[in-house]
């Protein structure tokens, strides 16, 4: 069982800046996805951006330009860095993570308590 733990999230002024982090309790490289989902109150969680098999950026349209997401492998930690928030980015910031077991075929998902984040005028 993975446990991910998020942290930074806050009150943020449009056109200001954020950055979450999510430690993990073991080595990212052990997980084939790292990264972070978004969800509103009573919808569904949308993909972020996502670090896949530990060095493949992968960003939702939403994100590319004003996000970037990183990892500190030494420190087991991903952080998402966020610029130019607008209104509409305010959500819970989720991380999560995935793990295959190929030999069974299987796909394992974790996921952190998630962060609140609110950009306001």
């Amino acid at each position: 069982q993975v446990q991910l733990a998020e942290s930074g999230g806050g009150l943020v002024q449009i056109g200001g800046s954020l950055t979450l982090s999510c430690a993990a309790s073991e080595s990212i490289f052990s997980l084939n996805v790292i990264g972070w989902y978004r969800q509103a109150p009573g919808n569904q969680r949308e993909l972020v951006a996502r670090i896949i098999d530990g060095s493949e950026a992968d960003y939702a349209e939403s994100a590319k330009g004003r996000f970037t997401i990183s990892s500190d492998n030494a420190k087991n930690t991903v952080y998402l860095q966020m610029k130019s928030l607008k209104p509409e980015d305010t959500f819970v910031y989720l991380c999560y993570a995935e793990r295959m077991d190929e030999e069974a075929g299987l796909k394992y998902m974790y996921w952190g308590q998630g962060t609140q984040v609110t950009v306001v005028s």
